[in-house]
């Protein structure tokens, strides 16, 4: 299997580069593989695993039951990824998942929302087949989750709810100052007095599942029109709420309350930091688009964030039929592969 090739060749590489910066290349492949274009992974992997890094080594080993002092620390992530290479040879991993979801899901802010996002990736290509190299991904991606854990603003109750998740994307408040990166813009929230009542206020009701593919898709849809304020991490806004929604069969039935909220905020969050004031005119691009067209407009690009977005864009356009999923993937790109 071209995955399971993939992961391995990866598996030598840390979960970050030139200092925070994301390892796509693990989820990028996964995309990939689910959109039929195996065929291009290892190739697309030869440009960019010259940008990645070694495995870190760790400091001093963590005890199962003192998890808690290093959870967000990242000069403990060689540590961390030790510990989950022996956690998945102690329990099944949908056993491991349930253990650590809960634990990590407050802190679903984790290097911008790539933890989670690492783990939806590999949650999803395990769900199709277990193997040795999918479930050390999954260590490696709650490792890097651990390591980077950063929760975000309390979340809180107010007038603020709305049946419609775009309605309620839009209504999300901008952070003051947007002139630095991430970890400042989400550092604001916990001073900016409408986002906690945001935050809280879940669109929709009923079951989790098709609330949470409804705020995917809302979130997709939003790039089209927002993504020019900075394209690539409001991709965020979608791909990290799309990384639970993959993740949620897997999970007891328990745990999907909580993982709908904690998606939300996430995408209420990178939405506060990044979305521009006002938005601009729908793209009138001629031709249909279609979901071929789509992901192979972003596997030209060889940008990770425009596959993964174009990724989770058909995801979203196979559970509605809306072409304007598939217009958002494909702007998406656009945007994306723009210069500076």
């Amino acid at each position: 299997m071209v995955l399971d090739e993939a992961l391995q060749r990866l598996h030598h590489t840390g979960p970050e580069r030139d200092g925070w910066l994301s390892n796509h290349a693990p989820m990028a492949a996964e995309a990939l593989v689910r959109r039929d274009r195996a065929g291009v992974v290892h190739r697309w992997l030869d440009h960019y695993e010259s940008r990645l890094e070694e495995r870190p080594r760790g400091i001093a080993p963590i005890p199962a039951q003192e998890w808690r002092d290093p959870l967000g620390d990242p000069v403990r992530t060689g540590d961390w990824l030790t510990f989950f290479e022996r956690e998945t040879t102690l329990a099944p991993w949908r056993e491991l998942l349930a253990t650590w979801w809960p634990r990590l899901l407050p802190g679903i802010a984790a290097g911008a929302t790539h933890g989670v996002i690492r783990v939806g990736h590999a949650v999803r290509a395990l769900l199709d087949e277990e193997t040795p190299e999918r479930v050390a991904e999954l260590g490696d991606g709650l490792a890097y989750w651990a390591a980077r854990w950063q929760p975000l603003a309390p979340a809180g109750e107010g007038p603020y709810r709305r049946a419609d998740p775009r309605a309620a994307l839009d209504a999300v408040p901008r952070v003051p100052d947007q002139r630095f990166g991430i970890r400042n813009r989400l550092a604001q929230l916990a001073h900016l007095p409408q986002f906690p009542r945001a935050a809280g206020a879940v669109p929709g009701d009923g079951d989790p599942a098709p609330r949470l593919a409804a705020i995917v898709a809302a979130a997709v849809r939003r790039h089209t029109t927002h993504g020019y304020g900075n394209p690539v991490m409001l991709v965020h806004a979608a791909t990290a709420p799309a990384a639970v929604l993959r993740t949620l069969p897997a999970l007891p039935a328990s745990l999907h309350p909580a993982s709908l909220a904690a998606a939300w905020a996430a995408s209420a969050a990178v939405t506060a930091a990044y979305s521009p004031r006002t938005a601009a005119p729908v793209p009138m691009n001629a031709g249909e688009p279609d979901p071929d067209a789509v992901i192979d407009a972003a596997v030209r690009s060889a940008d990770a964030h425009a596959i993964k977005f174009a990724d989770a864009a058909i995801e979203s356009w196979t559970g509605t039929g809306d072409p304007a999923l598939l217009l958002a993937g494909r702007h998406a790109t656009e945007l994306i592969s723009r210069p500076a």
